[in-house]
């Protein structure tokens, strides 16, 4: 299920959409907040160009609003009917939810907004690999 190739593999790991092989990312943990939006220009490995055009993540803002609510709603399921809470400590358990995980829901929202417009080229997954066999 989660093998490179696949749209899941790079949108759960932050990973080149083209070739699979290195972090969009310059640092990959979101929680170092102030690194949450610096990303590489460039895939070092396929040389894909990250930011396709100015303001190009500005898109993934939709694509967030849809990660949010899915958040929200299984903040809401596990609280108001597994741990049987009241409707006020639910809302809580949402707010809650939404600003610790603020930062992966950003990062998982530019991860799949990037993997609608590029896809995975599994001759750009190897063609490092073949030009360091070749000068060696």
């Amino acid at each position: 299920m989660l093998k490179k190739g696949s749209k899941l593999y790079s949108i759960l790991t932050g990973s080149c959409p083209k070739c699979h092989e290195e972090s969009m990312y310059k640092n990959t943990n979101p929680y170092a907040l102030s690194q949450l939006f610096k990303m590489h220009e460039r895939c070092s490995h396929c040389g894909t160009k990250y930011k396709i055009e100015p303001s190009f993540f500005y898109g993934s803002m939709y694509v967030s609003y849809g990660v949010g609510i899915a958040f929200a709603v299984a903040a809401f399921v596990i609280s108001y009917l597994f741990l049987a809470t009241s409707l006020k400590t639910a809302f809580i358990a949402i707010v809650g939810t939404l600003v610790v995980f603020m930062p992966v829901i950003i990062r998982l929202s530019r991860n799949i907004w990037i993997n609608f417009f590029i896809k995975y080229d599994s001759s750009a997954a190897k063609s490092k690999a073949v030009l360091e066999h070749e000068m060696k």
